[in-house]
């Protein structure tokens, strides 16, 4: 596979009904079509050999006899295919009738897999016709000449791809077949469906689909037939969906009277992570049958010039639109909601907030007013230090100040310049000599200021440090790395921007948002150099360590799916493409890898704080990692990459 990712593809035909050599010609059409794109696995329709509105024709010995002989000749036809494909057949077996997914490739069937629910109310009558797997005694089937595997719990497997195939009703009872597939291997799900329309239907159905995907942590492609099916009493709209664990991928218009070819990928390394990470996944095994899946092992195709369709985020913890304010809101609860209970814990009267001028302690101070308000207490009882020194801009220092003062927060402000000075003198260090000492006993300076006051004012300290930060260690050991209760730990810097932003566009008056959207357009810095000739910032963090924006992706897909570092600087190039060349990716990734593994002794004392979203650094939670593990795997793979 490439980089973990099957091209897969649901696919809706024109049919005719009980017309099974047109039906077939049409198939083998988009078969054709999708190999030509890379498709590796399609789907087509429930019944789509026939047709799903034959009605009584299928107890007509002509349209059976029909439909295996183009069954038969269309895997024939298509022998020249390396495309693993799904079509609906009725079948004859054990003389009762069955509706059922017949699965080839290369001239030869692999497998059948009855229907188990059969729909027999409303506008539904399959067991007027045909009978479910569960009454079937026989595990093999005969077509023409040959015996072939038969059952519901056939799995096709490809190294670490397994599929699974379930049929319409199948997905719509309180317990899927789906559901016990996964469970004994499968990663991709493939159902093939008749649905009909119905208001308010299609909502539901693309609801269960993504559902069933989560449940399963699996991908999901749906076919289901469209136009040509009779309209005697129902219209089916044709419907391609594809999902994977719960999010959807892509899907085809409905209700045109054209053929529909949709295609998308399917990220079975992700999947498999997420499975194995998720280890309450298999606590349903009680419920398997007996028997053991029976697997068919097939070859998936490796195309050449394998290319992505499915989009990559490059902003993988911010989403858009409306969806941005929905997850605003939700962050700030859950943030005000975990300082509340710290505050009414500690009987604590105060809360200091070492205010910079900068996003990060705008963001804690934004949550500490929030909470207060929640908790009914004087916004008054906030202490915003501002705490100038070497590098502080007139910028940061007047959006600070402003901010306090908008926000009715109690300003106070402590030079640090004179007891640095001092202290350079205590340890016999040259202040000229800008180097790291220079640096973080700024930073530890500020530190010990709020904590102290913090004790005088019976208060806790609020900190600032947020999860990118975190990710690349860029903080001061026992200086801003440490708090009483961090507020923005598991906030990803790419995020702290865009909950800043709301906050200014929603939440407060035109004085403080004119201050907050200035801070979001001030560039990151920790200021402990001293500012240029000009008097603007001069140390930039993305300038230092690289772009926050790749780091987040780099962070997300390290985190959230275990990737290797090959596979994210491929997804990389995607969603970054005409933003950064591949050699500025590859620079940054390796810097990524190489602090990460360094910086973790600051991850593993890491102060309390909420977790908010998916991916989280607290050594108490999320991530449990050696202090002095060694990179040289991740570092060697990405220095193998050919940019």
């Amino acid at each position: 596979m490439n980089y973990g990712f099957v091209k897969v593809a649901a696919a809706v035909p024109l049919v005719q009904v009980a017309d099974c050599f047109y039906n077939i010609e049409k198939i083998e059409g988009l078969m054709r079509q999708a190999s030509e794109k890379g498709v590796q696995i399609i789907a087509f329709p429930e019944l789509s050999v026939t047709g799903y509105t034959c009605l009584d024709l299928f107890a007509q010995q002509t349209l059976l006899d029909g439909a295996e002989e183009a069954l038969l000749q269309l895997v024939s036809n298509t022998a020249d295919l390396d495309i693993l494909t799904i079509v609906g057949v009725p079948l004859r077996t054990e003389n009762r009738l069955i509706n059922a997914a017949v699965v080839f490739q290369k001239g030869a069937i692999r497998g059948v897999v009855p229907k188990t629910y059969l729909p027999n109310y409303k506008e539904f009558q399959e067991q007027r016709w045909f009978t479910s797997v569960t009454e079937l005694r026989e595990s093999t089937i005969s077509i023409g000449e040959e015996e072939y595997p038969m059952g519901s719990h056939l799995l096709f497997r490809s190294g670490r791809l397994t599929a699974g195939i379930e049929i319409c009703e199948d997905l719509w009872v309180p317990v899927p077949p789906s559901s016990l597939l996964a469970m004994e291997g499968a990663n991709i799900i493939f159902n093939l469906s008749a649905s009909n329309e119905l208001i308010g239907k299609h909502a539901y159905l693309r609801s269960l689909i993504c559902q069933q995907s989560a449940r399963c942590m699996a991908g999901y492609v749906y076919a289901s037939s469209g136009f040509g099916e009779s309209s005697t009493d129902l219209v089916f709209a044709g419907n391609g969906i594809i999902a994977e664990n719960g999010n959807l991928l892509t899907e085809s218009p409905r209700f045109t009277m054209e053929e529909q070819l949709v295609i998308s990928e399917i990220d079975i390394e992700t999947l498999q992570n997420d499975r194995q990470v998720n280890t309450s996944f298999m606590y349903g095994t009680s419920g398997l049958p007996k028997e053991k899946a029976q697997v068919v092992d097939f070859q998936v195709r490796i195309p050449d010039g394998f290319s992505l369709t499915r989009p990559v985020d490059p902003h993988p913890f911010t989403p858009s639109g409306e969806a941005l304010k929905e997850r605003c809101e939700e962050i700030f609860h859950i943030q005000v909601a975990g300082l509340a209970k710290r505050l009414v814990h500690a009987h604590a009267q105060t809360a200091v907030v070492g205010i910079s001028g900068g996003l990060d302690s705008t963001l804690a101070l934004l949550v500490t007013v929030m909470t207060f308000d929640a908790l009914k207490m004087p916004r008054g009882q906030i202490i915003g230090i501002t705490m100038p020194g070497f590098g502080t801009t007139d910028r940061t220092y007047t959006n600070a100040c402003d901010l306090i003062r908008s926000l009715g927060v109690t300003l106070k402000e402590i030079p640090i310049k004179e007891a640095c000075l001092q202290h350079f003198r205590d340890i016999d260090h040259d202040p000229s000599v800008h180097d790291v000492t220079y640096e973080n006993s700024q930073a530890r300076e500020r530190t010990q200021l709020l904590m102290d006051v913090a004790n005088q004012k019976n208060g806790l300290v609020i900190g600032t440090g947020d999860l990118s930060e975190l990710a690349l260690g860029w903080a001061t050991y026992n200086g801003d790395h440490m708090s009483m209760y961090g507020v923005n730990g598991s906030i990803p810097k790419t995020l702290v921007k865009y909950l800043v932003e709301w906050v200014a566009n929603h939440k407060v008056d035109d004085a403080s948002r004119l201050t907050l959207l200035d801070i979001v357009d001030t560039p990151i810095s920790p200021e402990l150099i001293p500012a240029d000739e000009n008097g603007n910032i001069k140390q930039k963090t993305e300038d230092l360590v690289g772009p926050y924006e790749l780091h987040d992706f780099f962070l997300y897909h390290f985190l959230r799916f275990g990737s290797h570092p090959s596979k994210i600087y491929f997804l990389a190039q995607k969603a970054f493409a005409g933003i950064y060349d591949n050699a500025t990716v590859k620079k940054w990734l390796y810097t990524f890898f190489r602090r990460f593994f360094q910086q973790q002794f600051k991850r593993s004392c890491l102060p309390d704080g909420p977790k908010v979203g998916s991916v989280s650094l607290s050594p108490r939670g999320d991530w449990r990692m050696p202090s002095d593990a060694v990179s040289r795997l991740w570092l060697e793979e990405i220095e193998r990459i050919n940019i």
